[in-house]
């Protein structure tokens, strides 16, 4: 087994030619946007089903974006392995990925690929919010994104700055709401003074604990909490989920793309294919608690609603691209 990963980052320009020192050109190399303690796991499985050696390189979406950008058709990247729909569509916009086989598409459902076809989901997950039902009754929370900025919640809500999935939440407001209303509704949440976390674990953990009334997170990590702890009835925190096509249940996705100019494009699409596998999508229905982008296979060892009942907005995933406005609406919002 000769799976290595790396944690890459965009001020570390002597790792990426540390990194290339020690890659063979035979090797199948995956930029990865997702956590390795989610799916490192999986892609040692994913270089069985390729036939050759893979090496993952680790690090946020956003900067493995921006890294594959920066490389150009330099790049050593085969794969593009993203935690969410928007950096995958940054990449693609820039012409940067390879339009995928039919075959491959045909996996998922149309609103779970791109529509120049050049990325495709590989599972889902929803935003919901974790509460303390010891301090909050579910009647009293948020039924709509207004809600969250009454002065009633004044210094009682968690959120990552930092974390992509906040991004691309905020993202998704700016999309659905526009601009103004976007602008507007993170100056009246930087004024309720929310308490900055630094991933949605803290947050949860904040909330188990009767620290924090309530934090914006995404669902899987409650229930990971839950399989740790023992089961679901260990959990103090619950969840509420807010359904009616309100950016607050929005249910982004993580997905893969083949770079473009791989020289290795025959094993990259073998990978993306079992990344849709029956035994991959099993690995995120079950060990991640994330919805299969694949409708053949469904949740099993979680109790998750079915991700019909969740009423998300009607939204382009591909339009979560526009990154960098949405960090300067942050910044000038004070939130970044």
């Amino acid at each position: 087994m000769r799976r290595r990963a790396r944690t890459v980052t965009l001020v570390a320009a002597l790792l990426a030619s540390t990194v290339t020192a020690c890659s063979s050109a035979n090797d199948l190399i995956i930029y990865s946007g997702r956590n390795e303690q989610l799916v490192g796991a999986l892609l040692e499985q994913l270089e069985e089903a390729v036939g050759i050696d893979v090496e993952v390189r680790y690090g946020g979406s956003g900067e493995m974006a921006a890294q594959l950008l920066e490389e150009g058709q330099g790049t050593e990247a085969d794969v593009f392995f993203s935690q969410d729909a928007g950096a995958l569509g940054a990449v693609g916009e820039q012409g940067r990925l390879a339009e995928l086989p039919a075959d491959v598409l045909g996996m998922v459902p149309e609103s779970y690929r791109a529509k120049d076809k050049r990325w495709v989901a590989t599972s889902a997950r929803a935003r919901v919010i974790a509460y303390d039902p010891r301090v909050v009754g579910e009647g009293e929370l948020p039924q709509a994104i207004e809600d969250v900025v009454d002065p009633k919640w004044k210094g009682k809500v968690g959120y990552a700055p930092t974390n992509g999935s906040w991004q691309a939440f905020v993202t998704s407001v700016r999309v659905l709401k526009g601009e103004d209303f976007a602008k507007d509704w993170l100056e009246k949440f930087a004024a309720n003074e929310p308490k900055r976390f630094d991933n949605n674990i803290s947050i949860l953990k904040a909330v188990d604990e009767g620290q924090l009334p309530f934090g914006l997170i995404n669902h899987y990590y409650w229930y990971a909490s839950a399989t740790e702890k023992g089961g679901e009835a260990n959990m103090k925190a619950k969840l509420h989920r807010v359904g009616g096509g309100d950016p607050l249940a929005l249910v982004n996705v993580a997905g893969a793309a083949v770079v473009q100019g791989s020289n290795q494009s025959e094993a990259a699409q073998k990978a993306v294919r079992f990344l849709l596998s029956e035994q991959a999508q099993r690995h995120f229905a079950d060990q991640t608690a994330e919805y299969p982008a694949n409708p053949a296979v469904r949740p099993g060892k979680h109790r998750l609603p079915p991700i019909t009942d969740l009423q998300p907005p009607d939204i382009d995933l591909s339009k979560l691209s526009s990154l960098q406005e949405t960090v300067k609406l942050l910044q000038e919002a004070g939130l970044s």
